[in-house]
This record gives structure tokens, sequence and C-alpha cells, in this order.
């Protein structure tokens, strides 16, 4: 996922940077319009969109400590999500990472601006191969289109649940369209242009490697983009969840475990791939989760909290031990262990290289779009005894050695959801979907004693950097 080459036109001052997509910088959209991507030939399209991958993975925190020059991509989207919900919170409270279970993110938090910027840099970097994508030789133009869009409509889906109304770029901007970079769309908006993409990734992508875009990929993510919109689609979520389980291409792992350390399995749909000990593909965020013999740069995160103990405890089954273990100081995460730990040995070792962890990140699995499939027959009912609901329940519960439901309410799917996904970034969209965040996330910020929690805090406040640089065009979020 290395070289390729773009110039960036600096807004401020109009300079031009030259750099490659092993490191980039915080450029955009808020200080940058990228102009031209030099591409000539299909295997330059081509390689633009592996540039797309790479900033969704990102850089390793290990591998580059300043923020300010590197992007995280999506390795810090635990902390946005999991951890701004009643599934875990950090070590200490220490820091603006800390800030995110406390309900204290402010406009200068620097991870939240760096999830911001981030999927930026995967939307312009997509806008630059669809600009490009008559290069390509004619036989593939219509799957490199659909793959961009993919990918552009996933970091939409991101911005649009963490930030609400946000700018929408669809194409190269030039130096003389810098308002469109600053300019809010509605999220009805947002979400239009989201599943048109999504469609187009239907229509014209096949499936192929799990770790890129595939057509069930897009079914998937188009499912929960029709769930998740202001008006759900019940009827096409259910559609397109029944042609991916009807496929018969994906099934669940009959060993929880091999979920997440055999990777790319069965019942994989679409990951983001990491490389052990290379520090240029690895992630950091695996030995971030440990805490009592500290293997990260942090005091821990992700900790696990009490009430998510008592769900796994009620239903968990043999996900339990999979998923969290209890490390002696703290409950500490087990599904994304750096390879080669041993949690079992006295004292626990975590592997070679445990900041240069390989741990793929899990987009969409088929246990996902199983209880999306229960969740779009339900249809937004409190509850329903549909054969073909519970069977798609039932069919996860039982992996985990579960008894099974005679049938499914939004009580049960939340709970089951909750369990059977915990830390793969899930919980807090599922509660904004399952439109009971306010008071999911309000009971526990009490419970905790988190007295600034309030319902503003359900969207993330726009950077202050981005307002500052667009002269006041871009507006913030309430109460920020």
């Amino acid at each position: 996922m290395k070289n390729i080459k773009y110039i960036v036109l600096a807004v401020m001052g109009i300079i031009f940077h030259s750099c490659d997509t092993e490191e980039f910088l915080n450029p955009l959209p808020d200080s940058a319009i990228v102009v031209d991507a030099f591409f000539a030939s299909d295997d330059d399209v081509l390689a633009g969109i592996t540039g797309i991958y790479d900033a969704i993975q990102g850089v390793n925190e290990n591998t580059q400590t300043n923020i300010t020059r590197a992007n995280r991509g999506i390795q810090f989207e635990y902390m946005l999500s999991e951890m701004r919900t009643d599934n875990t919170r950090t070590a200490t409270i220490e820091g603006t990472k800390a800030d995110f279970h406390r309900y204290r993110v402010n406009p200068d938090n620097i991870q939240s601006e760096d999830m911001y910027q981030s999927m930026y840099e995967v939307i312009f970097r997509a806008n630059n191969v669809l600009n490009f994508i008559d290069v390509a030789d004619a036989g593939n133009q219509a799957a490199y289109t659909a793959e961009a869009k993919f990918l552009r409509a996933f970091a939409y889906f991101k911005l649009v649940r963490l930030f609400g109304d946000v700018p929408l770029v669809t194409t190269v901007v030039t130096p003389d369209q810098t308002d469109l970079l600053f300019t809010r769309a509605a999220t009805a908006t947002i979400y239009s242009q989201i599943v048109a993409d999504l469609q187009d990734g239907v229509a014209n992508l096949s499936n192929g490697p799990k770790s890129r875009a595939s057509k069930a990929a897009a079914q998937g993510l188009l499912a929960k983009v029709y769930l998740s919109q202001p008006e759900p689609n019940y009827t096409e979520a259910a559609a397109l969840c029944q042609s991916i389980i009807s496929s018969g291409e994906f099934s669940l792992e009959s060993n929880f475990h091999d979920v997440f350390y055999n990777e790319l399995n069965d019942e994989i749909i679409f990951a983001i791939q990491y490389e052990l000990g290379n520090s240029q593909e690895s992630q950091s965020f695996s030995s971030e989760f440990t805490a009592t013999i500290r293997q990260g740069r942090e005091d821990g995160h992700n900790i696990v909290n009490d009430n998510l103990v008592a769900d796994f405890q009620a239903i968990g089954g043999n996900r339990t031990e999979v998923s969290y273990w209890n490390a002696g100081r703290f409950l500490e995460v087990t599904k994304f262990l750096p390879e080669g730990s041993d949690i079992t040995a006295i004292p626990p070792t975590y592997g070679p290289s445990p900041r240069d962890a390989g741990n793929d990140v899990i987009i969409l699995r088929y246990a996902d779009v199983l209880l999306m499939h229960a969740e779009a027959i339900l249809a937004g009912r409190a509850e329903t005894s549909d054969g073909t609901a519970v069977g798609s329940f039932n069919a996860v519960r039982a992996r985990a050695g579960v008894e099974a439901a005679t049938s499914v309410s939004q009580t049960s799917l939340l709970r089951e959801r909750r369990v059977e996904l915990a830390f793969e970034n899930q919980r807090f969209y599922d509660l904004l979907r399952f439109g009971v965040a306010d008071a999911v996330l309000g009971a526990h910020a009490a419970e905790m004693g988190y007295s600034s929690y309030n319902a503003r805090q359900l969207l993330l406040p726009i950077p202050a950097r981005e307002i500052n640089l667009s002269g006041g065009l871009l507006t913030q979020n309430p109460g920020y």
C-alpha cells in the first residue's frame, strides 16, 4: 500500500507538498486541496485504490508518535465508539483519550479530530481515483468505480453517525471551491450519497478477497445503512441480509476464538488487515488494551465495565473467555491479544512485538448480518416470533452455547449484539440505531458518576481546527 504519489495544494499559503500513503500529513479537508494524482495507467488507478485502504488502515501510533504528522485511520475508533458507551473505559482519567468514557470531549480533542481528518483522507483519495477512472482499462472501470465509492461510503457512514451534518465532497476540489470543504450537508443528504455509492457496489462488485470491498460487503454495509438512517428501510435491509445468507459463501465459525485468530475466515465479510512486526503495516491498539502488565504506551484502554460483565454472565456462553479476562487489577479485552500472547503464563506474556500487532479490524462478519436480519424483520416493533427472524437470532446463540429463544425483542436483540460484538466498535452505533442511546448512556453516566454527560454528547464536536481554518463558515454542533 505504498508509493502512491499525489500533489496537495495548501489553502493556507498555496504550498505544494509531495507525499506517499505510507505516512500522510493531517491535511484534508482542513488545509489542503487535492489537485492531481498523476494516474496514467490501469496500474496507477489500482495503486490509488490501494492507497484508499492505506488511509483506512492508518499509521501505527508506535511508529509515528506525532499525531499532527500521521493520521491513525480507524485505529482510534474504539475510543469514539466502545469507550463512549457502557462497555469500556480507560484505566486512568489522564489525558484526552480518557475524555471519551467520561463524556468530556471538546472541540480540541486530538483523537476526535484525527478520526474526522482520517475519514476525509479516505474520501479525498476515493475522489482522486474516481477523477481518473477513465485512465483504467475499460473492463475494470465499473469495478474500480464501485470499489472507490464503497470506501467513500464507508468513511461517510462513520462521519455522519459520529458528527452529524458534515461537508459532502464527491469530486476533486479546486482552489476556487474551498467552500465545499466547510459547508455542512444535512444528514439525510449524506445518507442519500452513502446509499447511492453502496448500491453501485452491490451492482458492480463481486466476492473476492475479504480485505477488499466486495458485493457481500456492500450488501451488508448497505443493510446497516438502511437500518441506521433517520427513516429506516427495513424491507430492503432484510432482503440484503437474506441475499448474503442465501449465497452460502459465509458461515459462522464453530469455534468463537477462530473468528479473531484465524483471520479472514469463513465468517469474515470485510476486514482491514495489519501485519505483525511491520512498523508500516501494523497497529498498536492491541497493546493499549493491556493495563495490569502494560504493553502499550498508555495506562490501558478498553477496560471492561461491570455492567457488560453482567450481560456476559447471563448470555455470554463460550464467548466470555474469548472476549475478556480478569488480569488482576483490571478486566481486559482478549479478542485482540497481540500475536504470540499467552495469558495463562505466570506472568502473562504478550508476544514478540505487541506494539506492532497484526490483528485485523473486523468491519463486517456473518454473525452481524444474521442479527441485522432479525432486526430488519423485527422492523421497529417491540417483539416478533417470526420464524425467520428467530432462526437467524438463534443461529448466533447456538454457536455461543446459549439457550434458544422463542421470540426476538428489541431488548434481547440489543443485548445479544452487545455480547456477540463486544469490543468490535459496534455498541455506540447500535444504541443510536435502536433509539436508546440517551437513555442507556444517561443511566450509565449516572451510575459511574460522569456528571458531564448530556444528550449533546451523542454527537462529537466538529474539530475546532476545521472551524478556525474555515473562517467561521463551518458551524459547530449544538452545546459545544
